[in-house]
């Protein structure tokens, strides 16, 4: 990359207006966010869930009583800082916002920011709450790094470059293994080195890049294993006109074969075992750079050019198609490459006159210059759905210019690992404004992720964040100047905003809210180019979508960056120890806005809880099936739903988005070819893919297939013994009713049809007979009715369960169906449904209707007033009783209930026990399908992680395989 040099007084910017008047949006004047809050005292203990040791300890911490265990688990152990046990730790989350929104505040101060100091006081108090109050969070290393005697970075992601000469080569394995060393991920492309079919000029043989690789990755891996707690995060690109290209498609699948003979011959090949690190290229992420050219020779089926490095020319045509099926191929074996789409990143580039972009971060989102980096920052959109289920587009656009402004402000003190680095994102100031929690926002708001309404609201939320965050920037950039390569990109930068700008004025709105958040984004956006025309830019670039792993547990987040909620049933942490499954609580809010009455929305998330999807739940419209739609299970989004909801967004971010298009294990090279062609058709800049158990090397838990069992090299039983079978006869006893007995007689209406049911017990009040009378004396209904009965009658005198017999007949659903007149069961799916709710009702005990989700009219208004069904003892309103004692019941109360995006009490999410032995709700998921999440271990607690954009991130401890 070549660039114009620049003087230090233009990289810190004059000062050329008053400073920016700072409006008080979120906080209240003389009140403290702090104090505005209620505060309490946890005790944070961390075990690996595998060997049962103890890995952190702190007691007394304190945070807002809002906050989940979660959240305040993974902040005390990731980002408080100082010796743990120590005066100088960190011990309270005020103590760690102060100490980086103070930073924040000062370095604004002193390089003229605010207008004036009670300006000054203004930010402090508004980013402060929307911190505490998690509306937002900045990246990981801001907590990690800012207001401490550490180096300042704020900075998660960096794109380094390397040039073909040995000192290039050696010094690109220098920096980076600093950045892995500090817990950061680098990528870089190596297409400038020479392949192997290229001379050197003492007239041997170039190595080329690949082999160039195996280095870098056994440095990464050294530094990894001496002293990080996870793999170092990486991304390597190459171009497709590069020679080796065919090499280093294939690298990573030859070594998944490699990895499958000698895990056959019997060695440790798991994630983290012994032998693994006997296979080469495992630390990295692998790229394509492909161009429009390639693509087009794709479709087209011609032969396309491979490049000498040094003269560019053509030195080996090859077949497009069959290179393209190659990638493909690969891809599908081990989910490498990804591509990246090299004309349309550079197509949006605002600083092409400075030089290409030929590189990503590890995780993708990341792509601008080379030797820069980014800091990144994510708001939770779910805090701004009100509670009329609306999305409040001006709260949002207010944040984001704050946040905007912040991430701004730290440039001008933070530190980098690299003088070039530090060079390069000074003068481009490149930022990466995102947000979390797109999928549980659109189910809150009842629309589907794969659907027309849902990719339109995803475009016009993400099109006002970058166009306020460039208005802002533009604003700043009066005020304390442009950034200092502006000058030299000013036309290509304004080029870019107006194609964003053009981008906006194609969308297509749906309803009343995408259209009400679209012409918020409209304004801001005619206020973008109206600016930057005056004032120029204060940032290069504003907005990436990134995976927000970490920060998104510290923001208890339903769902990462852009992703669909992973499953509709979670796992949570308890106050008091101890842990609950929970159903998510965006489901309720969503029936409640698409008009369903309170029993169906119990009835609905009780079979949610038990089943782990929607597929026949009582009440529920096949229509609205989409909008709980998930990234697994039963009811898993098609692969080009993810690809559509991320072109959707794409054109108004300024990076790309970190995200992996799921496909099943079934999916075949030719469905991996056309999510690529089609990512590139419909305007992506990068599109990873992963097929389920593509990974040999992977641990997953014991609830997969057989084939998933044996393809990870263990045993799967098929040994047929010999057995001497004692042939044991069962003979049931018929348990006949006294001939008098006590019976009740209940006549009912469903939907217009009326019946009556006679009931018969046994001297104990256990139910023995049932009688229905349908229709008229000799109707065929009639007559199948008493055949009905006296089956049943037999059934319950012979022992059958009465619990068995509602388990299988409520929930049917076949006309006559509807309103009854039964205050106990206010709508039934069918006579069946009812008429075995009604025997529930009155034969069955509370601990045996409460597992089916069946309750009383007087139980459900009690459960709506104290949070409790039963009125004897507290309970936490679970769809079955508590199997594991002696948890206090207000600890659990407290963890489980759950509040609105404004902090008021909410309804009761149904909670039960924890199914099995699951620690994540990733283990959870498995233990309730029976199928397999396909992803590592945590390498620090021991539990199995949960994808994240293109990474993975730990829900137990909040770990993550790349950047956070």
């Amino acid at each position: 990359m070549t660039e114009t040099p620049v003087t230090g007084a233009a990289r810190k910017g004059a000062k050329r207006g008053g400073g920016l008047k700072m409006e008080r949006v979120f906080s209240t004047a003389g009140t403290h966010p702090y104090d505005a809050i209620t505060w309490e005292r946890r005790d944070v203990v961390q075990t690996n869930w595998k060997t049962g040791e103890t890995v952190f300890e702190q007691r007394g911490v304190e945070f807002p009583d809002f906050w989940s265990v979660n959240a305040s688990t993974i902040v005390t152990t990731k980002y408080f800082r100082g010796a743990v046990g120590t005066d100088v730790r960190e011990w309270s989350l005020k103590q760690l916002i102060d100490r980086v929104v103070k930073t924040y505040t000062k370095a604004g101060i002193e390089h003229g920011y605010f207008a004036g100091d009670a300006d000054a006081e203004v930010f402090e108090h508004e980013l402060t709450w929307l911190l505490v109050n998690q509306y937002f969070s900045f990246n990981s290393p801001v907590w990690f790094n800012v207001g401490t005697p550490s180096p300042q970075q704020v900075s998660a992601c960096f794109i380094l470059s390397v040039d073909d000469s040995m000192d290039s080569i050696l010094n690109w394995y220098k920096e980076e293994g600093f950045i892995f060393k500090g817990g950061s991920g680098a990528g870089l492309n190596l297409s400038r080195i020479r392949s192997s079919k290229e001379l050197l000029s003492s007239g041997g043989t170039a190595s080329g890049p690949v082999s160039f690789m195996r280095g870098a990755d056994a440095s990464a891996g050294t530094i990894k294993s001496g002293g990080a707690t996870r793999r170092a995060a990486k991304m390597v690109v190459l171009d497709v006109d590069h020679p080796d290209i065919e090499e280093f498609v294939e690298t990573k699948k030859n070594e998944e074969n490699k990895i499958r003979a000698l895990r056959d011959a019997g060695f440790d090949m798991d994630l983290g075992g012994k032998d693994i690190t006997s296979v080469q290229y495992q630390n990295a992420n692998n790229s394509v750079r492909v161009t429009d050219e390639f693509m087009r020779a794709v479709e087209d089926g011609t032969d396309f050019g491979l490049r000498a490095r040094g003269t560019g020319e053509v030195i080996e045509r090859v077949d497009a198609r069959e290179l393209f099926h190659k990638i493909s191929e690969a891809a599908w074996a081990c989910a490498d490459p990804g591509l990246q789409y090299d004309d349309t990143i550079n197509d949006w580039h605002t600083n092409p006159e400075t030089g290409r972009i030929t590189a990503s971060n590890p995780c993708s989102e990341y792509m601008s210059l080379d030797n820069s980096s980014c800091n990144l920052a994510s708001l939770n959109l779910l805090k701004f759905l009100k509670d009329d289920d609306t999305f409040d587009a001006a709260l949002f656009a207010k944040a984001v210019e704050f946040i905007i402004t912040a991430m701004d402000i730290s440039i001008c003190f933070a530190d980098f690992p690299t003088e070039a680095i530090g060079d390069t994102t000074r003068d481009y100031r490149q930022l990466g404004i995102g947000y979390a929690n797109l999928g549980a926002l659109l189910m809150a708001m009842g629309l589907g992720y794969d659907s027309e309404g849902g990719r339109s609201m995803a475009a016009t939320i993400t099109s006002l964040m970058t166009g306020t965050s460039y208005k802002r920037s533009a604003e700043l950039a009066g005020i304390v100047g442009p950034y200092a390569g502006y000058q030299r990109n000013a036309d290509a930068h304004k080029r870019v905003m107006r194609k964003h700008q053009a981008a906006n004025d194609v969308v297509r709105v749906l309803h009343t809210e995408d259209g009400r958040v679209h012409k918020l984004a409209s304004k801001a956006w005619d206020d973008v180019i109206k600016l930057g025309e005056k004032n120029g830019f204060r940032n290069a670039q504003a907005s990436v979508l990134a995976p927000t792993g970490t920060i998104g547990f510290m923001m208890d987040c339903d769902t990462t960056g852009i992703e669909p909620d992973f499953s509709l049933v979670k796992f949570k942490k308890l106050v008091g120890g101890g842990s609950m499954q929970i159903v998510n609580q965006t489901i309720p809010r969503a029936l409640k806005k698409m008009g369903y009455q309170p029993e169906q929305i119990e009835a609905i998330v009780a079979f949610i809880a038990e089943h782990g999807h929607v597929i026949d739940a009582p009440g529920l419209k096949q229509e609205h099936y989409e909008i709980f739609d998930t990234a697994m299970g039963a009811r898993s989004l098609k692969p080009m739903g993810h690809v559509r909801m991320m072109a959707a967004a794409q054109p108004f971010l300024s990076g790309a988005i970190s995200k992996t298009v799921n496909l099943p294990e079934t999916a075949t090279v030719e469905e991996i070819e056309d999510v690529y062609m089609q990512s590139w058709k419909l305007g992506l800049k990068a599109t990873a893919i992963y097929r389920d158990n593509c990974k040999v090397g992977q641990p997953l838990s014991d609830g997969r297939s057989d084939s998933a069992k044996k393809d990870q090299g263990e045993t799967v039983d098929e040994v047929v013994e010999t057995k001497v079978v004692e042939k044991v006869v069962y003979a049931p006893k018929r348990k006949r009713l006294p001939k008098s007995r006590v019976s009740r007689t209940t006549s009912f209406t469903v939907g217009g049809a009326e019946g009556y049911m006679t009931s018969g017990a046994h001297d104990d009040g256990e139910l023995g007979e049932v009688f229905l009378k349908l229709g008229k004396q000799g109707s065929t209904l009639a007559g199948v009715m008493d055949a009905f009965s006296i089956a049943v009658s037999i059934g319950l005198q012979y022992g059958v369960p009465l619990e068995t017999y509602v388990s299988k007949f409520t929930n049917l659903r076949f006309e006559p169906a509807g309103l009854t007149d039964d205050p106990d069961v206010r709508m039934a799916q069918s006579l069946m449904d009812y008429v075995w709710r009604r025997l529930a009702l009155d034969y069955m005990s509370f601990e045996e209707r409460s597992a089916l989700g069946i309750y009383s009219a007087a139980e459900r208004q009690r459960h709506l007033e104290t949070g409790s069904y039963e009125p004897s003892f507290e309970e936490t309103g679970s769809a079955s009783e508590l199997v594991e004692a002696p948890a206090a019941h207000a600890e659990v109360i407290e963890d489980v209930e759950t509040k609105d995006t404004h902090g008021n009490e909410a309804r009761q999410v149904p909670a039960q026990p924890v199914v099995g032995e699951a620690k994540t709700t990733a283990e959870l998921f498995e233990k309730l399908t029976g199928t397999a999440v396909d992803s590592p271990l945590c390498m620090t607690c021991g539990t199995k992680m949960r994808p994240a954009g293109s990474c993975y991130v730990c829900e137990g401890c909040g770990s993550t395989s790349g950047c956070s």
